[in-house]
């Protein structure tokens, strides 16, 4: 196997083009072949290059891939996959196949333009036997260009490709080495990749939900995005023009509150005039900061929480924002449509607290400027103290003297609205009382939770339960 240790894209495209196992097409449009450009530039290429194509023309692209809605899309690099790596096998499996491992890069890109534009992003992809005449496997990434020029972005491109076919060829035992592999030679402020995922008999024990939260844990994205099928998002094309209700919390586990919310939210979006006709997705927000809170992550309560939210039918984004402000701003990236984001009331008290806003030159007055800007709102659950039993609404938010002219004022604008549906009868329920219940063997935890919820901790044994601990008990 071929050394692991190569990082810059020299060096890796030349390990490829010597490896006589390797194969295949490469298949770009847009941002011209950039990466097809490392693998000839090397030398050897010969034994790797079958085919280099760029389909730049929309026509030829269409006659030759089909039409399509989009050409810088999912859907157009899946049928640049599925033709090409056809086209390989058809042609030279009869005559190298015995030997010989095919494999197809596809790209299609949104460099910057001359005016400076347009949207700067790409789909990539790689389609690859693992070994000769074995089942295709696959890998498909989304990126975003960041830096300012043209040429810049073309060469990001080129060095991220590389280092895809080298994953796929030298890595795909190592999935997690594959993604921290994909920016070598780049960093983050060139290059953010939010979206993975993998697929085939080489991955068949890879869940592209834990490769999306490496995704945002190594930083090479702010967020990721999946559904309650399991399948990968991509948060643009899930997002885009769609009005937006998220709801941050630690889901651990998802309890009837958690719902309530949600379902409280929904109504309220649906009396707005603004909202006619309109379908908000809905997203429940787990931070890196949450899932850090005992220091390490622990891969097997996230796949609990994941798997809990799907059961829901909830779609999950992971993200690096910890400032509610920075999360308004990503979202309102790819809708300019209402956003919404629902929280209780002690969340909401948490929010003005001041200390969280010692690194912005305008203190709280710009953090709640930038959460504001665009079209926002905060939708507010009741808290419940459970020691006095009393209510914390809006009207009553225990607030220092000198915010409470702020936040008048946002309550007066709509900034801030209150949530009057809500179901009096669970506020009583919190997570960490479910843990306990569930650590202690106590049932009464099922009765806190949606029976979904219910049935899968039990069925896995998630959190903690242990079925002997309940009979016991009995």
């Amino acid at each position: 196997m071929q050394s692991e240790k190569q990082t810059d894209p020299r060096s890796k495209a030349l390990a490829i083009n010597l490896d006589n196992s390797r194969y295949g097409t490469f298949a770009e449009i847009g941002a011209g072949q950039e990466v097809v450009r490392w693998f000839f530039r090397v030398g050897g290429a010969a034994g790797t290059i079958a085919k280099s194509i760029s389909a730049y023309a929309m026509k030829v692209s269409d006659a030759i891939y089909g039409t399509c809605s989009r050409y810088v899309c999912r859907e157009r690099l899946q049928s640049m996959l599925d033709y090409e790596q056809r086209l390989n096998k058809e042609r030279l499996t009869d005559g190298q196949g015995h030997n010989t491992a095919f494999f197809t890069f596809a790209d299609t890109v949104s460099a910057r333009n001359y005016k400076g534009t347009n949207e700067c992003h790409g789909w990539m992809g790689i389609k690859f036997q693992a070994h000769p005449r074995d089942e295709d496997n696959q890998i498909i990434i989304h990126v975003r260009m960041l830096d300012e020029s043209n040429s810049q972005q073309q060469e990001a491109l080129g060095i991220v490709g590389v280092n895809l076919v080298y994953g796929a060829c030298f890595l795909s035992h190592n999935p997690k080495k594959l993604v921290e592999s994909l920016l070598d030679g780049l960093n983050t402020h060139r290059i953010e990749i939010d979206m993975i995922e993998f697929k085939g008999i080489e991955f068949r024990n890879v869940d592209s939900r834990l490769m999306s939260l490496e995704l945002v844990r190594l930083g090479l994205s702010n967020a990721a995005m999946f559904g309650p099928n399991g399948e990968v998002m991509q948060p643009s094309e899930a997002l885009y023009k769609k009005p937006i209700i998220v709801e941050r919390g630690s889901f651990r586990p998802v309890m009837h509150v958690n719902l309530d919310m949600v379902r409280c939210a929904e109504e309220e979006f649906s009396k707005m005039p603004e909202m006619a006709d309109e379908e908000p997705i809905t997203i429940m927000e787990l931070t890196m900061r949450n899932l850090l809170a005992t220091g390490e992550i622990d891969y097997y309560d996230f796949l609990a929480r994941a798997d809990i939210l799907a059961e829901c039918g909830k779609t999950v984004m992971i993200s690096n924002f910890f400032e509610y402000y920075r999360l308004a701003a990503y979202l309102s990236g790819f809708s300019k449509k209402t956003i919404g984001i629902v929280m209780g009331a002690h969340s909401l008290a948490e929010l003005f607290n001041e200390k969280y806003y010692t690194n912005l030159a305008g203190g709280i007055l710009e953090s709640f400027g930038r959460l504001f800007k665009n079209e926002v709102k905060l939708f507010i659950y009741p808290f419940k103290d459970p020691k006095s039993n009393e209510l914390t609404l809006l009207n009553n938010l225990p607030l220092p003297g000198n915010i409470k002219h702020l936040y008048s004022h946002l309550v007066d604008r709509g900034n801030i609205r209150s949530l009057e549906n809500y179901n009096p009868d669970i506020l009583h329920i919190f997570s960490r009382d479910i843990l306990k219940k569930i650590q202690e063997g106590d049932p009464s935890w099922e009765e806190m939770t949606p029976q979904e919820v219910a049935k899968v901790i039990k069925t896995r044994r998630y959190f903690g339960y242990v079925p002997e601990k309940f009979n016991a008990n009995q």
